[in-house]
């Protein structure tokens, strides 16, 4: 347990995406925002996101895993070499497999190796605990988000969506006291976001994305194929509920030219976000965006063009919208620490308010 009520916490988030590492300082007690502090970010190399790349739907003792778990931990040491002053760390890893109805998920990388090498404690492995009573074990970013809400002065219902290599929407109520309480939170991925357009664009281009949706907004999208996609069950399942990152949509999308893909895969990101907004208790005023999607004007003109909200970026309401999902595990980290709630069923589905993650210490 922490002595001090506020903690400077530095979180490291890689998730879904192979852009590379996201490192976020911020200050909080775990429930209050009290400041944000500096941020970083270290890209992955070409070869790098080829062997995360090619390492996609690895679990933690296949073979081939251990080299690729050193190239992150290497890759997060580096990043946290940029920060001082820091007192806690929240490490994510890299999601390389994600299976809640088999109860097992794999972020690789070890925070006890990043606690030895950084001499720093090191909360990591947030998804575990939620999965194994049941949970989705994501999303997870939904309580920080309920903390920013409150730091907003927000006093209606908003929404935040992520657009990573999964997309994700977390629903706020600000009018509730605490994020596990009823009606609080409702959390959920959407489905596919960046992580098929990237995908297509490094097997086709060579190149790690689409940059500023250029591409995308030159194509057509086939609109029987993208109906076709959105008409499986997961879109009508009720929340919460996640997906892995691997798909076959880039596969879908192989007979199309690559603007035509990437205007495809764009429509199909945009109306899983639409069909979620149905499960929603109601639409909110504003979704306010971050993720690397947000970067993508294509894929932001088509959500606002399907959804009864504005739809705006983190940026407008004075939040960095590239480094929220990293600052989100500094918050979580400083929970685990403190011995609060990082999830609970509106959230992940899990059957109470639990909280995940473990400590290694250096």
């Amino acid at each position: 347990m922490l002595k001090q009520q506020v903690t400077r916490a530095l979180g490291l988030m890689s998730g879904t995406s192979l852009d590379g590492v996201d490192a976020a300082m911020l200050d909080t007690d775990g429930e209050t925002i009290f400041g944000f502090g500096p941020h970083a970010f270290r890209p992955y190399t070409s070869e790098e996101r080829a062997a995360l790349f090619a390492a996609q739907g690895l679990w933690q003792n296949d073979p081939g895993v251990e080299p690729v778990a050193e190239l992150i931990e290497t890759a997060h040491a580096e990043v946290m070499a940029r920060f001082s002053g820091v007192e806690l760390v929240g490490f994510h890893g890299q999601t390389l497999a994600h299976d809640p109805a088999g109860r097992r998920t794999h972020q690789a990388g070890s925070g006890a190796v990043l606690a030895m090498v950084a001499g720093l404690p090191v909360v990591w492995d947030f998804r575990s605990s939620d999965i194994q009573l049941g949970g989705q074990g994501a999303p997870l970013a939904s309580f920080y988000h309920f903390a920013l809400a409150k730091y907003l002065g927000a006093k209606e219902p908003l929404a935040f969506l992520n657009l990573g290599g999964v997309g994700n929407l977390t629903y706020v109520n600000p009018s509730h006291d605490r994020p596990e309480s009823s009606g609080a939170l409702l959390a959920f991925d959407t489905g596919p976001a960046n992580a098929p357009m990237d995908d297509l664009c490094q097997m086709r281009l060579g190149q790690p994305r689409d940059t500023g949706g250029i591409l995308a907004a030159k194509g057509t999208a086939d609109d029987a194929l993208v109906a076709g996609y959105l008409a499986e069950s997961y879109f009508r399942r009720v929340p919460p509920k996640s997906l892995d990152r691997a798909t076959n949509l880039v596969d879908r999308v192989a007979h199309l030219d690559t603007s035509d893909a990437l205007a495809t895969l764009a429509a199909c990101a945009a109306g899983a976000v639409a069909a979620g907004f149905e499960h929603l208790p109601e639409p909110p005023a504003r979704l306010l965006v971050c993720g690397g999607g947000r970067h993508n004007p294509e894929l932001m003109r088509r959500i606002a063009g399907l959804v009864p909200s504005d739809v705006l970026p983190v940026e407008d309401v004075g939040l960095n919208g590239d480094m929220l999902e990293a600052q989100a595990f500094a918050h979580l980290a400083v929970r685990v620490a403190r011995g609060l709630p990082t999830s609970c069923p509106g959230t992940t589905g899990v059957a109470a308010a639990v909280g995940g993650g473990q400590i290694s210490h250096p």
